[in-house]
């Protein structure tokens, strides 16, 4: 039966964004008492928080299924329909969104609410256009009012997911089709929040608050969003146009498509709305009725009895079939509730319902819901088994009710997992709220709620996580607000806004962070190469004004500045002038790429003309002209390092001026290399091997990374590596020698050792005792000094003798003297002698002396059998000075006739009147040659 119509009721009706719910809040704030149902749960909590906003959390109470907040003297109620308290008397009472009227599965507690329930001063119905003719016709004394939206609603077609403009909602219907989208806005976007009816309250709120506070441009949603919720959208996207309304699959309704798409634009600003994803066009009568908010009228409500018959449970279920009297109205199908009875009357349990009052008790626990959406059967048996409990034992089993609750308490699994716990501890949060129904209600208010909490937190961060790509998130957002936080740089390159490491960045180029299995995004790396743009550009102001200790050439040929590489060298024009390429992202540009180009070209010149002084010089010598000018340009050319036999001729032809030139040049001739002593310090051969491989095959070659870790220990020699090209050697300022490779200047000191020793018996007195290391016949011995000053020894050593020209004689040794010899044979003085060449010089290292090595290996064994004498290769050893001097005895000397004696005739010579033979007297002191006299080339003639 109907109520009996009042002057009091007022039907507010209009399209989206039309203010009716903030409407209805401040009506009922202006009464001293007033009840609001509202269809979710979700928007109770938001009136709820205007309404304590208003008045104080003293003042209001709000009632849901799994929530319940009432303070003693609680004036203004806040409820989801199917909570709004049945006993409760107050001034003003709304109803909101009455066209869920239509819905089968919760119309017919909308309807009852309109036809039953009333405010003792005023009672509020608001929702579509669409309820004028029905509530016309159920309530014909009702004041309908009409309410126009606020902004303009258009049609804008069909897009792209990539090309939806900021702050679109996209509705899909599947929580497979939402999960999709939500993915590919992650890759393409950024990310977007999700919100579905399968959510909890909470999830849900957390999701939305992302999307409202800009984490996020994006919102993917079922038609959960066209309910009630008050979002900041300027489109609204539809994915699909086509839902499983719970019986069947159907297209929208124009109506539902309306309620959805008026979502987009809020309060004056205007909205679009439009298809995506492949979904067909609207017809253009559907655009013209979606725009001008014109739907098909609502012919009838659900309806299902509300007086009830609780005499037995049969007269019950009964009651529940009654008809409906108005034609407005029409029967809802069974609902969830009446099937639980069924089941419950099917059960054992049938016969506990002995009174009108356990009846009443079936009845409310069959209005437990069925949030997991499990089949009727598993639902009925939670039914039966709380209120067997209820009449059995006057209160649910509380092991029981613990051992449900723990099976929920865990924040484990992924986001289908934790929603399907979430949708099982709803169903403990409900029956927890229930008066009387458990021992300690309180308690398990306080545990079910904590629990529901933690999962739907838990949620919210797997849905974070799947479908929110940080990162983007705040670059978009950083474009957009020029108020927030500058990008900062950490000390080892990281690039963080607001905490969140968007990339790495070294010199002039940004690498953006990517996540395992992430796709490359074209918009992420724009944003992110534009928040960039400022920090690269105060970079190269940096670089522009650095001074030069803080650039360093490296042995890869990159130039690192700060530690930071910011260009590589590539091939110039000439050996000594390479070329710098700027490495660095498109940010880079204009004039500050110039800027760049000028500091480390002008850095470059200075430090190749630094450490290559002398080989620079060289290049274009100014004094210089003819044969010494092509020597010096050879040397040039050879990194201020040739091989004398390379040159021999030209050197040969040198005068002693134009040599005087050159040494001021500092070019020095020794006895196997024409160098430049300076130029051997590690760090200009470094250099060296970095523009000989721009030449010859790039830097990156095997050897010349390699070979500067040789420069730098401070070694001698080396044993030979084959896999490097011998041509890096003599870059590198070594002589391959054998089975080593010799530093060239300690390869100079060793000929300068050597050179006295192989012409020792020339000038020594018959008296003198020879130098260590000389022997007869022009030949030396291996000292300790000479292992020491290359390193090596026995064989090692030999190989370098060999590869200079020496040989070697083995003579045995006495017996009694070999066993008298203690000392290793490489300790002990093993002749040598110095190649004859008359266009050598003496040779002094103008470097830091080196430091004595340990030989590589071993001396000869400590009692030698052999006697070695080196001598220099087509060396008669048996043809030296001394034998060429002496005469077969009894031959008369024969004067020279060619040569005059310069002795006074009358005046006898100190040497006369003593035996021929006699050399005990003491001879004169030769006066050593000046090398640099006209004298010193005859002499050398002489000695060949």
């Amino acid at each position: 039966m109907l109520h009996t119509p009042s002057q009091t009721v007022k039907a507010v009706l209009g399209p989206t964004n039309t203010g009716k719910t903030h409407y209805a809040i401040e009506r009922m704030l202006a009464y001293r008492s007033g009840l609001i149902g509202l269809p979710l749960r979700l928007l109770a909590r938001e009136v709820y928080t205007r309404a304590v906003e208003r008045v104080g959390e003293a003042a209001v109470a709000l009632v849901t299924g799994e929530e319940r907040i009432v303070p003693k003297n609680a004036r203004y109620w806040v409820a989801t329909v199917e909570a709004m308290p049945s006993d409760l008397e107050v001034d003003f009472l709304a109803v909101d969104e009455i066209q869920t009227a239509t819905d089968f599965d919760r119309g017919h507690v909308f309807t009852d609410r309109i036809l039953n329930r009333r405010g003792r001063t005023e009672t509020l119905l608001l929702g579509a256009q669409t309820m004028e003719p029905v509530l016309r016709r159920l309530l014909p004394h009702a004041d309908i009012q009409f309410r126009p939206r606020f902004s303009q609603l258009t049609y804008a077609g069909s897009k792209k997911l990539s090309r939806l403009p900021r702050r679109s909602a996209i509705v899909a219907f599947s929580s497979n089709e939402v999960y999709a989208i939500a993915e590919l806005l992650r890759r393409e976007r950024g990310g977007a929040a999700v919100v579905m009816g399968a959510l909890s309250p909470r999830t849900r709120n957390a999701q939305v608050e992302l999307f409202q506070n800009g984490d996020v441009d994006f919102l993917v949603a079922t038609d959960a969003i066209g309910m009630g919720l008050n979002l900041d959208v300027t489109h609204v996207a539809f994915a699909a146009d086509s839902k499983y309304d719970g019986r069947q699959f159907r297209p929208l309704t124009p109506s539902e498509i309306g309620q959805i798409a008026g979502r987009a634009g809020r309060h004056m600003r205007d909205g679009t709305f439009g298809i995506t994803g492949g979904t067909e066009p609207f017809s253009e009568e559907v655009i013209e009725r979606l725009e001008a908010h014109e739907f098909e009228p609502v012919k009838q409500l659900q309806w299902r009895n509300a007086n009830l018959d609780f005499s037995s449970l049969a007269d019950l279920q009964k009651s529940l079939e009654a008809v409906p009297e108005h034609a407005s109205l029409t029967r809802v199908p069974v609902a969830i509730d009446q099937k639980a009875l069924e089941h419950l009357m099917r059960r054992d349990t049938a016969h506990l319902a002995t009174s009108e009052e356990r009846v009443r008790l079936a009845w409310e626990c069959c209005q437990i819901p069925d949030y997991r959406d499990i089949s009727p059967a598993a639902h009925g048996e939670i039914v039966a088994r709380v209120y067997s409990d209820l009449v059995l034992g006057n209160k649910i089993d509380a092991d029981w009710i613990a051992e449900q609750v723990r099976f929920c308490d865990n924040t484990t699994g992924d986001i289908d997992t934790l929603s399907n716990r979430i949708r099982q501890i709803r169903t403990w949060t409900f029956i927890s709220n229930r008066k009387n129904w458990l021992e300690d209600p309180a308690h398990w208010r306080e545990t079910t709620k904590g629990i529901e909490d933690a999962l739907s937190d838990a949620l919210h961060e797997r849905l974070l996580q799947r479908f929110v790509d940080r990162r983007t998130s705040v670059l978009m957002r950083h474009l957009r607000d020029k108020h927030m936080v500058s990008p900062q740089i950490t000390e080892t390159g990281e690039l963080t806004i607001e905490g969140e490491v968007i990339g790495t960045i070294e010199g002039f180029r940004f690498t953006l962070s990517r996540l395992d299995g992430e796709a490359d995004s074209k918009s992420l790396r724009t944003a992110a190469h534009t928040a960039v743009a400022p920090e690269i550009a105060k970079r190269a102001d940096r670089l522009a004004g650095a001074p030069n200790e803080e650039f360093v050439l490296t042995t890869d040929g990159v130039i690192r500045w700060r530690g930071e590489v910011v260009a590589e060298l590539a091939e110039g024009p000439t050996l000594l002038s390479p070329r710098v390429i700027i490495l660095a992202d498109e940010a880079l540009s204009g004039p500050d790429l110039e800027k760049v180009e000028d500091r480390l070209s002008l850095w470059l010149r200075h430090h190749v003309n630094t450490q290559l002084e002398q080989i620079v010089a060289l290049a274009e010598p100014v004094d210089l002209e003819g044969t010494a000018r092509g020597i010096a340009f050879q040397l040039s050319e050879n990194l201020g390092l040739i091989p004398r036999a390379q040159v021999a001729d030209d050197v040969r032809a040198l005068d002693q001026d134009v040599r005087g030139k050159m040494r001021k040049m500092g070019v020095k001739f020794g006895a196997h290399h024409i160098y430049l002593p300076m130029t051997l310090k590690p760090a200009p051969r470094e250099l060296a091997l970095i523009l000989w491989g721009l030449k010859n095959g790039g830097v990156r070659q095997p050897g010349i990374a390699e070979l500067p870790h040789i420069i730098l220990s401070g070694r001698t020699s080396f044993p030979i590596d084959t896999t490097f090209d011998p041509r890096l050697y003599e870059i590198a300022g070594f002589k391959v020698a054998g089975d080593r490779i010799v530093r060239v200047d300690i390869l100079e000191r060793l000929a300068d050792i050597i050179r006295p020793l192989i012409a020792h018996d020339a000038s020594r007195p018959s008296n003198t005792p020879p130098p260590e290391g000389a022997a007869e016949a022009n030949g030396f011995r291996v000292t300790v000094e000479m292992t020491s000053l290359l390193g090596c020894a026995g064989e090692d050593f030999a190989s370098v003798l060999k590869s200079l020209g020496y040989k070697v004689r083995r003579t045995p040794r006495p017996k009694a003297e070999a066993s008298a010899q203690t000392e290793p044979a490489a300790s002990e003085p093993a002749p040598v002698e110095m190649p004859a060449n008359p266009e050598s010089e003496p040779v002094t290292a103008d470097a830091a002396p080196a430091e004595a090595a340990t030989p590589d290996q071993a001396a000869e064994p400590a009692e030698p059998e052999f006697d070695e004498v080196w001598f220099p290769a087509g060396r008669r050893p048996d043809r030296n000075r001394a034998q060429r001097g002496k005469r077969p005895e009894g031959e008369a000397r024969q004067q020279n006739k060619g040569f005059k004696s310069k002795k006074p005739s009358g005046k006898r010579h100190e040497s006369e009147g003593k035996p021929k033979g006699d050399r005990s007297h003491k001879p004169r002191a030769e006066k050593p040659i000046d090398p640099d006299s006209p004298f010193a080339a005859l002499a050398a003639l002489k000695k060949s």
